[in-house]
């Protein structure tokens, strides 16, 4: 397998990332590697926004521990389920995540009901402890992108745009080149490469602007929970305009439907509609005690 990455347009040629690291005897994805990094990011602003909401460090780091594994477990159903061509030869290939196959939305799905029971077994009231993760979610998500980059997945179709990246041809899943892609293969050196939209650079600096966005609407919620809600709003948004661009979509059984996509929109219709009535709730509370006063 070849192993350079290139982003012509920019003059960026990176000629060995590799997908490994080795220490000793041991292998290490990077992959595994960024994921780990983005987790412990996600824990420093989670343990720093729940010291702003009075939430013991303790109580969220149980929590947390929880929601990961879970979230992880989410990560891998959800992507396993609506991918099962690529797995019902191999099942044991199912346990084998070194190679990506993590979907956010499963982790997303899971995690929510995971944060739910642990607040539940914590005594954390609910709406605190996702108002606590609500920022350390895209926190992990703008680390983990990255780790599509090591392993040449989660990329688009052909562009020959400012941030188009080339791949090698040998180093993609062959079912992923579409027949456009195909048309504007790149032999380099002996090397055929093609050329696509780096979207999980997209989502990963999407990620960026909706934890900026987060940052400044955390003082200005009317609700516990109402961030968290701006969150799946604000990154469903993206996601849905990004999946539109993706090679490598989930599709909805039967139908050639992106599964991403439709969670993306729920996401999006559900979370503005819940702060609508969140926040309408919220201003009849705050009038009544104002009236009683």
């Amino acid at each position: 397998m070849d192993y350079n990455i290139n982003f012509p347009n920019l003059g960026i040629y990176l000629p060995h990332v590799g997908k490994t690291i080795s220490i000793g005897n041991f292998t290490i994805a990077y992959y595994g590697i960024v994921i780990a990094i983005g987790m412990m990011l996600a824990v420093f602003v989670l343990t720093r926004r729940g010291r702003e909401l009075g939430l013991r460090e303790d109580d969220l780091m149980d929590a947390f521990l929880v929601t990961v594994v879970t979230g992880v477990i989410g990560a891998r159903v959800y992507y396993v389920v609506f991918a099962w061509d690529a797995y019902k030869d191999n099942l044991l290939s199912i346990f084998n995540i070194r190679e990506g196959g993590l979907a956010i939305y499963g982790g997303i799905i899971f995690g929510v009901i995971a944060i739910a029971f642990a607040c539940r077994w914590k005594k954390i009231p609910p709406g605190k402890g996702f108002e606590a993760a609500a920022m350390a979610v895209p926190v992990g998500q703008i680390m983990g992108r990255w780790g599509n980059f090591f392993n040449r997945e989660a990329f688009g179709g052909y562009t020959d745009g400012l941030f188009a990246m080339q791949l090698p041809v040998s180093a993609v899943r062959q079912h992923e080149i579409t027949a456009e892609m195909w048309e504007h293969v790149a032999e380099i050196d002996g090397v055929r490469y093609v050329q696509v939209h780096p979207t999980f650079l997209y989502e990963s600096a999407w990620n960026v602007l909706v934890l900026i966005f987060l940052f400044f609407m955390r003082k200005k919620t009317k609700f516990d929970g109402e961030l968290f809600l701006w969150y799946l709003a604000a990154y469903g948004t993206g996601r849905f305009m990004i999946e539109t661009l993706r090679t490598d979509q989930l599709k909805l059984f039967g139908t050639g439907i992106p599964v991403s996509m439709i969670v993306a929109a729920v996401c999006v219709v559900g979370g503005l509609t819940a702060i609508f009535i969140g926040r309408k709730r919220a201003g009849k509370q705050s009038g009544g005690e104002a009236l009683v006063e």
